[in-house]
């Protein structure tokens, strides 16, 4: 059974290719937990100031879409999932003047996505991140190209900004011999975002990193992968409109100060988010998932039809139901795919009815293993 299966509606959010989630043996699993000490000016990488040789003329990478926030995990909590994201690849190129970069194309599932994206690699959020993993590496004395394959559309929910970044810092990290700390790939995705939507790393880092990463403190910058049990089962009800809702537009919504019950309130709930994952305990994650009550009261007014959504969620079985980052996208969390997809089907008809809007649902498992090398070519 395909770890992503599309269940109703009319858009598309296009699972990756086959090949995506097949993972390049030479290539190193992130790591558990990740430190950076901001005590230092300069970049702990061995590599840094280096400009190492290639070792690949060409690298290709899949980098997972993310959900963020997960309720109550307001830009510290986030998740990796399987079967959506975008491709990079990267390639040594003798016309691209040495020490630069340059987007020789961008293609993908989603013309409007397509044709918005820059290929001035400075506003372009692979482009971004890519540069950002050169210069940390040091590279001088070659150019590159770099081709992006979008699976995500813009504006989703689903980290599709940071999908794009994560793959173009593994791509170009990896065609120099994988020099740079899982550390240094976060902040080379971070320079990106905070471009892009804002500096948060709740979907670059679970998109490298797999599974559920909180996010402990940003400066410096401290990054806690949690392990959610092996053997129990985890499945996502990802349900899209045909809605573009910024993020920059949906953070400028939230209240700049918070009543102190309401705080209390949010952060019993993230704990027991982070204490549900940790044991596997799915009905109390989806609980604990649907009851932020800072961010969605002031997000939801703004997707249309979303009080309708997850009141079909819920009604149809899913332990909880929430905004998937700053939407439009909604979250519904089981522990069964055929539930998944009943739950699905409730969701996107709750969308055309309460919002008036077509949707599209996918159900898709945990990822595990972010972002990963699916392929590489050799002088």
């Amino acid at each position: 059974m395909s770890a992503a299966a599309a269940v109703a509606g009319n858009t598309s959010i296009s699972p990756a290719p086959n090949h995506t989630r097949r993972q390049n043996p030479s290539f190193r699993r992130l790591s558990t937990i990740l430190r950076f000490s901001k005590t230092s000016n300069t970049l702990t990488s061995a590599a840094a100031a280096a400009d190492p040789s290639p070792v690949f003329r060409s690298v290709e990478s899949f980098a997972p879409a993310t959900v963020a926030n997960l309720g109550p995990g307001f830009d510290f909590l986030g998740c990796a999932v399987d079967g959506l994201g975008d491709v990079v690849t990267v390639s040594v190129d003798p016309s691209i003047p040495p020490g630069t970069l340059s987007i020789s194309s961008i293609t993908g599932d989603h013309h409007s996505a397509v044709s918005k994206l820059s290929r001035n690699p400075s506003s372009n959020c692979a482009g971004i991140s890519a540069i950002a993993a050169m210069r940390m590496l040091g590279v001088r004395s070659v150019g590159l190209s770099l081709r992006l394959y979008k699976g995500l559309p813009l504006g989703s929910g689903l980290g599709s900004s940071a999908s794009s970044a994560a793959a173009a810092a593994v791509s170009v990290n990896a065609l120099f011999g994988g020099l740079l700390s899982p550390t240094e790939l976060v902040l080379a995705g971070l320079e990106s975002e905070a471009k892009v939507s804002g500096h948060h790393a709740d979907n670059i880092a679970p998109s490298l990193m797999g599974g559920f990463v909180l996010i402990r403190s940003y400066e410096p910058l401290d990054l806690i992968r949690l392990e959610f049990p092996l053997e129990q089962k985890l499945f996502f009800v990802l349900v899209s409109p045909e809605f573009e809702a910024p993020t920059k537009k949906m953070r400028a919504a939230l209240p700049e100060l918070v009543k102190r019950e309401d705080h209390v309130a949010n952060s019993s709930q993230a704990a027991a988010l982070v204490a549900a994952i940790l044991q596997g305990n799915v009905r109390v994650l989806g609980s604990a998932l649907s009851s932020d009550g800072i961010v969605e009261p002031k997000r939801a007014p703004l997707i249309p039809g979303m009080l309708a959504v997850k009141k079909a969620a819920v009604e149809a079985g899913a332990f909880g139901c929430t905004i998937s980052g700053s939407g439009p996208t909604v979250v519904a969390v089981v522990e069964d795919e055929e539930k998944g997809r009943e739950v699905g089907r409730r969701m996107v008809e709750a969308f055309l009815i309460g919002g008036g809007l077509k949707a599209v649902a996918v159900v898709a498992r945990l990822d595990r293993v972010g972002a990963r090398v699916i392929n590489t070519t050799a002088d």
